[in-house]
């Protein structure tokens, strides 16, 4: 690699970043992990700038959750991200401060009890077909799905100021029942058990991200799947009927506040 770092603080020599691999020993578990460092080919000494030493040490901290068994901070990004959770949105379903989550995803090295709080925030890879309904959730593809609830309606689900009341309805009956007849939701989404029926989880961080959504980005809708919105419009079609009928649900009925509700209920939905 090129020099960047010209003089050797001993030997006056010019200085070269270099990539190694390095062990060590960190809270009693050996790691590995990969450094960068300017190195003087005569004297080998190694010297770092503050960004560098900023990064090994979360490289460090990461090596060592891997190795720990405990989630990395990009993986708690990856996990956060891939359930459309904001940080907030995390925090908050935890029962932690948002500087929790910044830290651990800066670097921060969680506790066991904390690890084990995060991986059943994000319901971890054994319930995510239970609660996203075999399909990764798509903001896309909920905006299609909208839209085209809306052509068969003929009047808009989604209004200034809305908390999708009515539009989470229309959404969790299309889910629910393209699962209990396909085998898989038709966005991916997962909803919980409010005092006003089911909902999207986390709909708070998420409706300005779907109203935001380009529905022509989403996966197209199939034939059997536009059949099924057919189906659920033409049994409510004023959002008030849909409203109601979800509250006469067992699924939802049957659950504490804010618990999920599992797709694996699917096959229980009386309204359709």
């Amino acid at each position: 690699m090129a020099a960047l770092k010209e003089y050797c603080p001993v030997c006056n020599k010019g200085m070269k970043l270099t990539a190694m691999n390095k062990n060590m020993v960190f809270r009693g578990v050996e790691i590995n992990y990969k450094d960068h460092a300017y190195v003087c080919p005569d004297c080998k000494i190694e010297v770092g700038t503050t960004e560098q030493t900023a990064k090994i040490q979360k490289t460090i901290s990461d090596a060592y959750r891997k190795a720990a068994g405990l989630l990395t901070g990009e993986e708690i990004r990856e996990n956060r991200n891939r359930f459309g959770l904001s940080q907030k949105a995390l925090a908050d379903k935890m029962t932690v401060g948002i500087a929790s989550i910044k830290r651990w995803e800066g670097g921060i090295i969680q506790s066991k009890s904390m690890d084990k709080a995060l991986r059943n925030a994000f319901w971890n890879s054994e319930h995510e077909n239970t609660y996203t309904g075999n399909r990764k959730f798509s903001i896309s593809r909920v905006k299609l799905v909208i839209k085209y609830f809306e052509e068969l309606l003929k009047r808009h689900l989604l209004l200034k100021g809305d908390k999708m009341l009515f539009a989470a309805k229309y959404l969790w009956y299309a889910d629910f029942v393209a699962h209990r007849e396909t085998g898989k939701s038709m966005t991916g989404a997962t909803y919980a058990a409010l005092p006003y029926g089911p909902q999207f989880n986390n709909y708070r961080e998420l409706i300005d991200l779907i109203k935001k959504a380009n529905g022509k980005e989403g996966e197209p809708l199939n034939l059997e799947e536009k059949n099924i919105l057919e189906r659920i419009t033409k049994v409510f079609p004023a959002p008030r009927k849909v409203y109601d009928a979800s509250h006469l649900e067992s699924i939802w009925k049957k659950r504490t506040i804010g618990e999920i509700i599992p797709y694996s209920d699917s096959s229980e939905l009386k309204g359709l």
